[in-house]
Formats: C-alpha cells, sequence, structure tokens
C-alpha cells in the first residue's frame, strides 16, 4: 500500500477511547476539575458505564460549563472508592506528558529505537501532547520506573510520572486557556506492548520512591519566608488543584516530615484537610452537583 493509499487514522469519540483502552467491566476513575470554583470530583464506574450516553452526557454539561475532564489510565480493584496504588487492579498504559517543546519530543518518540510506537497521541493543547502505550505484564513497580525513564528520555513532565495519573480525555475542551482548546486523539497502534519492548535503563534513580522524596523536596522547599507547614500545606493544595488523590498527598508530605514530626502520617492529614477546606469552601459556593446515577454503587460520588 502506498501513502496515497494508507487509510486515515482512526480519531476516537470519548466513549470510542474509552472502550477501546479498557474492557467494558474494567472499573475506572474519571475526573472532573473545575479550577475556577476548586471544585474537583471524581467517579469511580465501569469503562462501560463511562462510556454511556448519559455519563457522557453529564460530561459534556461539566465541560461546558468550566471543567476539564481527564481519565485515570489504569483500572482500580472491584470495590475500590479511591484512585491510589494500592487500589490498582493492573497495569494497562505508560504514558508520557510532552508540556515543554512538546512537538520536537513527540517527533524523537516517534523516531526512537528505544520505545515502540505508541497506540495514541493526543493533542492537549496547542504544542503539547500526552502519549499512550497499551501494555501488560508489568508490576506498579516496573511501570513506574519505565514512567520516569521514559520522563527521563524524551523531557516529560516528571509529575506525569505515576500509575495513579489521570490523562485528558479526547472530544471535550481543555479550559485552562481563555479559548477552548478541543482535546483530540489519533490511534497509531493497535499492539499491546511489554517491558522487553522498551530499551530504556531503568535504575534506581527511576524508583518510584526516589522521584516522590525528590518531588515533595522540590515543591516544599523554601523558597520565600514562608515557613516549612505553609509550604507543606501549598504543596498539598497544588497537589489536589491537579487531580492528585488526597491519601498520595498525605504520604508524600509525612514521608518528606517523618524526621521533624513525632506523627507525621497525622500532620499530613491535617495539612491536607486545611488545603481542601479552602477548596470545598468554593466547591459550595458553586451549588451542588448532579451526575449519572450517584445513587449506585458502580457510581460512587468522590470528592478529591
Amino acid at each position: 500500500m502506498n501513502l496515497a493509499e494508507q487509510p486515515p487514522p482512526f480519531i476516537p469519540s470519548a466513549s470510542e477511547y474509552i472502550l477501546d483502552n479498557f474492557e467494558p467491566t474494567d472499573r475506572i476513575a474519571m475526573l472532573v476539575l473545575n479550577r475556577d470554583f476548586g471544585e474537583t470530583v471524581q467517579r469511580i464506574t465501569s469503562a462501560r458505564k463511562a462510556a454511556s450516553p448519559e455519563f457522557q452526557a453529564w460530561l459534556r454539561y461539566k465541560n461546558a460549563n468550566g471543567s476539564d475532564i481527564y481519565i485515570g489510565m489504569n483500572p482500580l480493584k472491584k470495590h475500590a472508592a479511591t484512585r491510589t496504588k494500592e487500589e490498582i487492579e493492573s497495569i494497562k498504559h505508560v504514558y508520557l506528558d510532552l508540556d515543554q517543546g512538546g512537538s520536537e519530543a513527540l517527533e524523537a518518540i516517534e523516531n526512537s529505537s528505544v520505545v515502540p510506537k505508541p497506540n495514541y497521541v493526543l493533542n492537549s493543547s496547542p504544542e503539547k501532547h500526552q502519549v499512550v502505550w497499551r501494555v501488560e505484564g508489568m508490576n506498579l513497580e516496573e511501570a513506574e520506573g519505565l514512567l520516569h525513564a521514559m520522563a527521563r528520555e524524551f523531557g516529560g513532565d516528571p509529575a506525569a510520572t505515576d500509575a495513579t495519573r489521570v490523562l485528558r480525555v479526547p472530544g471535550f475542551a481543555n479550559k485552562k486557556y481563555e479559548t477552548n482548546f478541543y482535546v483530540e486523539a489519533r490511534r497509531e497502534s493497535t499492539e499491546t506492548y511489554h517491558l522487553r519492548d522498551f530499551k530504556l535503563h531503568i535504575d534506581s534513580q527511576d524508583s518510584p520512591r526516589h522521584n516522590y522524596d525528590n518531588r515533595a523536596k522540590r515543591e516544599s522547599s523554601p523558597r520565600t519566608n514562608l515557613s516549612q507547614s505553609e509550604h507543606d500545606w501549598a504543596f498539598a493544595k497544588r497537589a489536589l488543584a491537579r487531580g492528585d488523590d488526597p491519601e498520595e498527598v498525605i504520604r508524600q508530605i509525612a514521608r518528606y516530615r517523618n524526621s521533624d514530626k513525632s506523627d507525621p502520617e497525622n500532620y499530613a492529614r491535617l495539612t491536607v484537610t486545611k488545603a481542601r477546606a479552602e477548596m470545598d469552601g468554593a466547591k459550595r459556593q458553586s451549588g451542588p452537583d448532579r451526575s449519572p446515577d450517584t445513587t449506585s454503587s458502580d457510581n460512587p460520588e468522590r470528592t478529591v
């Protein structure tokens, strides 16, 4: 087949994207984030229900009213109520978030001999991309080590290197800019990859614990006259605003303050509670939220 005869790339709708990346019975996290109101709503439901017309209509309503729409890329356990590492059922995807030099980084990936052809490339905003590979046979430690190694190799966002990360959903507007930018995905491969298909060297510097510690220290290190506690609170607010799970934020702060707090976990929990209180105050002003099947056990409401 010559170039002129090649079929056009598959550009999926949101529903098609969800069902192409997950089994219908997989439980996945859908995140709805409104930065103007400080509102973050998480729904954990089946891929089938997330792709349903009713659920998609609710997502379109939230998007039209200022919310960004995200999806967790790894399925959760049957009775999961939060999007934490402990609740991950299996690793189905690895990914890169290309915020800086996106087009050049994407070209490097597509011409690289160390990573296979991605399954999907999403245009998430002007000159920014999210790249997704479908995988199997990886455990969480292997996947996160690979995520860190790929981010280091191609200049990906180091904050998008954990297995609970959420990515954008095609077909919805990116609300971070004055003008709506509609996210589009194109499928480049239908293969399912294994760790051996990625030729990157993964060492101790790519371990999840090493990188979480560095991230906490980097975002909490004093740069102003704020106290360390105020820096911890600011770190918690930033993490919650970008959709990080509160329990993961608590663990990061507790680990960082382990040497100077008698009860670091309690301290971290109070810090995150304080950060959430300010965000929840703005959320209450926006009024009650209604979404499909809010009383169904298959679609519990979770605010993170």
